[in-house]
């Protein structure tokens, strides 16, 4: 395979920053309008999903855009219908929710690692669609995005998160059992896409093994499949300084517990 001609750092600087600019007119686009957006992202362990996330929402309001990441089911939720604990994620008007990892999960680690029972994961597969047009029939934007990344590219990232003391937390048994699952993760996948890629619902896949080019990718993508427009915000003039009476003083600095200076003690090593 080819080498993949990397972007240079400067102009990915510049063009995240562009594409970030668009999502901050599209979060006050869904608020005028009542949008509901919801964003799957799916894919393989280390296949970029988060860092995509965090470029998207980094200078989003956590009001608008909410990060749906959930945990292992509760014994309670294992009861309830599969679908259930999503719904309770799903956006209410003038809300973005983007899944870190949604009820794809079934067709996927629950598929692979038995978590589910092959009846479980054929009735998955049979309602996903269904329940999808249904949050569509509403009225919700739903957009499902793969990152996909090659075993070697994979493989080189677990390796590297292994080193680094700040990604270590990334790293779970099951994620290194996925190396050796890989070819079951790669049926479970193309059966998950035969039932689930659907006209109106279809998935979008975003090559991954480089980093920066998927998020570049995906970004651009999912702001063109949306019909938004700058929305005009009132205008914001600061009022002057009012004089401050004469008769305040300020509490002596004693009276409070102030925070170390840390800078300063490391300013003077």
């Amino acid at each position: 395979m080819a080498k993949v001609k990397k972007i240079p750092a400067e102009l990915y600087t510049a063009e995240l920053f562009r594409l970030q600019t668009e999502f901050v007119k599209l979060q006050e686009w869904v608020k005028h309008t009542g949008t509901r957006l919801v964003v799957v992202f799916e894919g393989r362990d280390a296949a970029g999903k988060g860092g995509t996330i965090k470029r998207i929402t980094e200078y989003l309001s956590p009001r608008v855009a909410r990060i749906a990441a959930l945990p292992i089911p509760t014994e309670r939720e294992r009861g309830e219908w599969y679908f259930q604990r999503y719904v309770a994620q799903l956006p209410t008007r003038g809300e973005i929710v983007l899944f870190d990892r949604s009820w794809y999960n079934r067709a996927g680690v629950e598929k692979v690692m038995g978590f589910c029972s092959p009846h479980e994961h054929s009735l998955f597969l049979h309602q996903a669609p269904i329940f999808e047009q249904m949050l569509i029939d509403d009225g919700i934007l739903l957009r499902k995005y793969w990152f996909s990344v090659s075993d070697v590219e994979q493989l080189r990232r677990f390796r590297k998160r292994l080193k680094d003391p700040v990604r270590q937390w990334k790293l779970s048994p099951m994620d290194l059992d996925s190396v050796y699952r890989w070819q079951d993760y790669s049926r479970a996948k193309d059966e998950m896409m035969a039932h689930t890629d659907t006209p109106v619902s279809p998935w979008y896949v975003v090559e991954s093994d480089v980093k920066k080019h998927a998020r570049l990718n995906m970004m651009s993508h999912l702001l063109s499949t949306i019909d938004y427009h700058e929305v005009k915000r009132p205008k914001v003039k600061l009022p002057d300084r009012p004089q401050q009476a004469r008769d305040y003083q300020r509490l002596p600095r004693e009276l409070s517990t102030y925070v170390p200076d840390h800078v300063a003690t490391l300013l003077d090593r």
